[in-house]
């Protein structure tokens, strides 16, 4: 983690030397002449530390060093003071500066006082991210089910960026689950406080594109008789899911790369720039970048998305996830329809892991509401497929076993006797399927 010393000094002189003293041992640093300056450059979760001088033009030192309280009680203030300033230093100390200096000072002081509130900004930054990070992963854990190799990835990438700011792009077949990865990111990430916008690209007619999603003002074009704020002004704090993102319009497409690139949008009718902090997630069906070499993508726009990619893996290629996704929708189908859930025999555990699903994951949510409403299997979607691909009943029955201890696991991860009395089985024979599943 690379974090960097913010200079606020007003003597142009005296900030080069500090700057200077600070790159000389290796450290990173940025140099302004105000508070007002430096507090566009500092908000919560900043990667550093602040060092002030107290008599600054306007706001002074100390008043900063409140207000910086206010954005982030953690963040170390190092403040400059003259020799009648050493009072307030003390005071403000007090009330949460970490240190002070006194002028004039050698550069060993300077580099020693800001080395020691690095290290505290460091530990300070990666205990959040941790705590961040275990409470994502929690909320990650309990709306993407399975353990396959390709779930088990795809969790491990939401947990992974659900902190940063990178825009990501999914990539996945037509009901794999791209809607809920990207509302995963949302709920994960910092930004979960803030408002979730879905588009689906693919389902917005031409003409009304544009108001839709940048908005418009009073007046823009014949029938907009109030101003509109669009989908992307909506998302601003929070995040912007743009499904179908291949069936954007191309004239939309350079817009969309505009405000990407700039973090500013216009509505219809104004040549007003309104600043946006929004993240983007996008979702495909389709390769993007195949598309961008035939010219029906703007590759620019691709590259701009796809700076983080999730690719979700098609159900075909996770069976073993088959039979803890059925028994999910089985209890979610059963409290929905009011009815009991159906038991679930080898027989049709084999017919579901032997089907190829072409319609991912949401088919065989469709499947189990059928099976709690009492609607046997049939052809379609069940028909000869199921011979050519069909795994063997030990294979299958192992499959669902595993998938249910891994479940049980889940839900008591603290405590092996709890979750062997949930399965009905000894705690002996829990800890030897264990070991054998590699669970």
């Amino acid at each position: 983690m690379n974090l960097k010393v913010l200079i606020i000094e007003d003597d142009p002189d005296v900030r080069l030397g500090c700057e200077q003293a600070l790159q000389l041992e290796g450290i990173s640093t940025a140099g302004v002449a105000s508070a007002e300056e430096a507090e566009a450059l500092v908000s919560a979760d900043f990667p550093g530390i602040v060092v002030s001088d107290i008599r600054l033009p306007r706001m002074d030192g100390l008043s900063f060093q409140r207000k910086l309280a206010g954005i982030d009680s953690e963040l170390p203030v190092v403040l400059i003071t003259g020799h009648g300033d050493v009072s307030m230093a003390v005071q403000a100390m007090k009330d949460g500066a970490y240190d002070f200096i006194q002028k004039p000072f050698p550069p060993e002081q300077l580099v020693d006082v800001v080395r020691r509130a690095i290290e505290k900004r460091r530990l300070v930054l990666e205990v959040r991210q941790l705590r961040a990070r275990l409470d994502g992963q929690d909320k990650v854990d309990a709306r993407l089910i399975g353990q396959s190799a390709g779930m088990t990835r795809v969790r491990s990438l939401i947990t992974s960026l659900a902190n940063s700011a990178a825009d990501v792009l999914i990539h996945g077949e037509t009901g794999t689950g791209k809607e809920l990865v990207a509302r995963c990111l949302h709920e994960a990430s910092p930004r979960c406080r803030g408002n979730y916008v879905a588009i689906n690209c693919g389902g917005l007619p031409d003409t009304l594109f544009e108001s839709e999603i940048f908005g418009h003002e009073a007046g823009a074009y014949t029938g907009a008789g109030k101003k509109r704020i669009g989908r992307i002004e909506y998302a601003s704090g929070g995040t912007l899911f743009l499904d179908e993102i291949e069936s954007m319009p191309m004239a939309m497409q350079i817009k969309l790369l505009r405000v990407l690139q700039e973090r500013t949008l216009e509505r219809l009718g104004s040549n007003t720039p309104i600043p946006i902090d929004c993240r983007v997630v996008a979702a495909t069906k389709v390769d993007l970048r195949a598309l961008a070499e035939r010219g029906q993508f703007r590759a620019d726009l691709y590259y701009r998305l796809s700076v983080a990619t999730i690719m979700l893996p098609p159900l075909r290629e996770r069976l073993d996830d088959i039979p803890l996704l059925f028994q999910h929708f089985l209890l979610q189908a059963a409290a929905r329809h009011d009815r009991p859930v159906p038991p679930v025999d080898t027989a049709r555990l084999q017919q579901l892991m032997g089907y190829a699903w072409p319609g991912n994951v949401r088919e065989l949510r469709n499947v189990a509401d059928r099976c709690v409403l009492g609607i046997e299997f049939g052809a379609p979607p069940f028909g000869e497929e199921i011979q050519e691909q069909s795994r063997s009943l030990p294979d299958a029955v192992e499959a669902f076993e595993r998938a249910l201890i891994a479940e049980a696991m889940q839900r008591h991860p603290a405590s092996l006797s709890r979750c062997a009395e949930a399965l009905g089985i000894a705690k002996t024979t829990l800890h030897d399927k264990i070991r054998k599943y590699g669970l």
